[in-house]
């Protein structure tokens, strides 16, 4: 197998999270209570940059998710207080399906510069396939990609299955899958996830995890062209994702468009 370095590359950092200085570490402790896992950073925006410095990321996108819809715009703000301030951010706003003006708050995200919408259903505790988050993508169809936590076995949110019905539903709604399409729900991603023009995927917070022949497989099935490079800062360590990520044995080309490639080409940089 071929060895490569981060030096061979451009990359981008397709999922991070950040937060105000105050309350990072919180929020990061918060996290790995959550999935109990020991947490690499502290979520704050000087970690995020250190960590992706390592292996010199060009960009990243970076988003905070609302628990409760009175959080909606103050996380916007502070998302692009930091965008504004960082070149290299790409900026992805919240939302959540009890907010009282979705249709406004999608019109002011655009305004401000966001490249799309992260969703974290098992947080926000709402199912993806409901009424109330059907009311975010009628606002963001054909306007603003959503990024979705996909998966986690343990809870019923975000299954495989109900993206599917989404993107049914939803033609036009462009997507990011996030962790190979379901964390820990692997097998049901592939049955019901395939190639969709409209959709992609990313590799965070599952390289730990996933045996190496399915991750490769999902790449095939899914479609090289279709994924992207992602860290879910701050779980995890930039270096230590991307050796997992190289680990895979993929060609130098399917690197390079994984790594950078696809992103650019999707979000039109």
């Amino acid at each position: 197998m071929e060895t490569f370095t981060a030096e061979q590359f451009e990359i981008i950092d397709a999922h991070t999270h950040i937060y105000p200085e105050k309350i990072a570490q919180k929020a990061s402790d918060t996290i790995g209570d959550f999935y109990d896992i020991p947490m690499y950073g502290d979520g704050s925006v000087e970690g995020l940059l250190k960590s992706g410095g390592e292996i010199g990321i060009s960009k990243y996108l970076v988003c905070s998710a609302a628990t409760v819809a009175a959080q909606v715009a103050s996380i916007n703000d502070f998302i692009k207080r930091e965008a504004d301030s960082h070149v290299e951010f790409v900026p992805f706003g919240t939302m959540h399906p009890d907010f009282e003006d979705i249709e406004s708050e999608t019109k002011r995200m655009l305004n401000m510069g966001f490249k799309g919408i992260k969703l974290h259903p098992d947080f926000q505790k709402f199912d993806i396939d409901s009424k109330g988050a059907y009311k975010i993508y009628e606002c963001a169809e054909g306007k603003l990609p959503v990024l979705f936590h996909m998966g986690d076995d343990r809870y019923n949110y975000s299954r495989p299955e109900k993206l599917a019905r989404v993107l049914r539903d939803f033609p036009k709604l462009k997507v990011l899958a996030a962790h190979f399409g379901g964390y820990r729900c692997w097998d049901e991603a592939r049955n019901v996830l395939g190639r969709n023009p409209n959709v992609r995927f990313d590799t965070s917070s599952s390289l730990p995890m996933i045996p190496r022949e399915m991750a490769r497989e999902l790449i095939s099935y899914y479609g090289v062209e279709n994924m992207f490079f992602g860290t879910d800062f701050p779980m995890w360590s930039a270096r230590e994702e991307l050796d997992r990520f190289f680990s895979l044995g993929l060609s130098f080309e399917d690197n390079k468009k994984i790594l950078a490639d696809n992103f650019k080409e999707f979000f039109g940089i």
